[in-house]
């Protein structure tokens, strides 16, 4: 009984030191953590990404509508712009044809030239060339009859060569042979106003019609160096804004 007592300690002894030299299993919880958070990291991290992009391209898109819409306001400005110096040339021609009748009517009393003074003589207080000139003016401003106009004017700047009216007859036949496409001879016009009238109101806007006249015969170096003078001679006035634009697309 002794015995067997014995054999059975001793079992239970072997047992227990050959539990002991087999160490328990260790479960790493930070590595299971981490591989079980992968999946989600990854997700997340490319619905972040996909948001993003979807952010950007959004933006794109309305820089895109944005640059459109910018380049149309630009071409509608520049036509707008165009319109404005064109209807403000308009007017100034007007207001010099008002301020040129007011001031023939306060020297509508003859005037008896001095002795010895035969030579440049101005017409200005004959009433013929004041009819005259007045008819041709309506032909264009009242009755719309142009080439009758072109004639009109004509036969004005060969009856009274040394009239006060020469510089604005030359100018107005030179703006309807340049309508009527007969370049040549309107640059003739706005010639002689530029070379024969250099304290002209209308001087500027003769050199603004040569150039444009020289642009439509394809001189454009010509039409140039009329722009640059020009702009050198009459650096504020409008024409000179119109010229700076005829310029840039030379």
């Amino acid at each position: 009984m002794t015995s067997y007592k014995l054999i059975f300690s001793l079992a239970v002894m072997a047992s227990a030191n050959t539990l002991a030299a087999e160490p328990a299993p260790v479960l790493d919880i930070n590595e299971q953590s981490v591989q079980t958070a992968q999946p989600t990291d990854m997700t997340t991290l490319q619905r972040t990404l996909q948001v993003r992009n979807n952010a950007l391209n959004s933006m794109q898109q309305q820089i895109d509508e944005l640059q459109t819409e910018l380049s149309e306001l630009r071409g509608v400005t520049e036509e707008q712009a165009y319109t404005i110096s064109q209807i403000l040339q308009r007017q100034r021609e007007l207001y010099q044809e008002i301020d040129r009748r007011l001031a023939a009517a306060a020297q509508s009393a003859p005037q008896v030239p001095a002795a010895g003074n035969n030579n440049n003589v101005n017409y200005s207080s004959n009433l013929t060339e004041n009819e005259a000139y007045d008819h041709a003016v309506n032909l264009v401003l009242k009755q719309k009859k142009y080439d009758l106009a072109i004639t009109e004017f004509q036969s004005f700047n060969q009856k009274f060569p040394n009239s006060s009216y020469s510089a604005n007859a030359h100018y107005w036949l030179g703006q309807l042979l340049f309508n009527k496409g007969k370049l040549k001879e309107a640059g003739t016009e706005f010639s002689n106003v530029i070379n024969n009238f250099e304290n002209s109101s209308k001087r500027s806007d003769a050199m603004l019609k040569l150039g444009m006249v020289e642009q439509k015969l394809n001189n454009p170096q010509k039409a140039k160096t009329i722009f640059n003078q020009l702009i050198k001679e009459y650096e504020d006035s409008s024409a000179a804004q119109l010229a700076k634009a005829r310029l840039s697309s030379l």
